[in-house]
């Protein structure tokens, strides 16, 4: 079975109910619970943070468990140098995820610390960009 971590940076624990306009209405347990469902073959490793260490923690402890990483880093993809080094440490393959379209925000969004260190971005389609990725990663195993 394809093991993948989701790994969602600050704030992102509390969708559902912050800027429902911008982040939609849902969950994201809520969210991840349909997600297993429609991906059954695929074992979902699941990480919220709001401090940076602590995602960089995580990202460091995939080197050996997953054979590849979903990130919504949230803000910190806008000011971490530190995760995009982290990124680039691992030898696993890693998606950024964005439920918004950063590009059509505010200025200082249109710039990603992580970009260049992911093998791809999604951004725009809501949560939908987390099942995107997953399939992805199913057609690249």
């Amino acid at each position: 079975m394809l093991r993948l971590a989701i790994i969602n940076g600050p704030n992102l624990n509390l969708l559902g109910t912050r800027e429902v306009d911008i982040y939609g209405a849902e969950c994201f347990e809520s969210f991840l619970e349909k997600l297993k469902a429609r991906f059954p073959q695929v074992i979902l490793d699941y990480f919220q943070s709001n401090v940076e260490g602590e995602l960089i923690n995580k990202l460091q402890s995939c080197r050996k468990e997953m054979e590849g990483v979903i990130i919504n880093a949230a803000g910190y993809s806008h000011t971490s140098i530190a995760l995009g080094d982290a990124i680039a440490a691992i030898s696993v393959p890693v998606i950024e995820v964005h439920i918004s379209n950063v590009l059509a925000r505010e200025d200082y969004r249109k710039t990603s610390f992580i970009a260049s260190k992911c093998i791809g971005s999604i951004s725009g389609l809501g949560l939908e960009g987390y099942a995107l990725a997953v399939q992805y990663f199913l057609q690249k195993h």
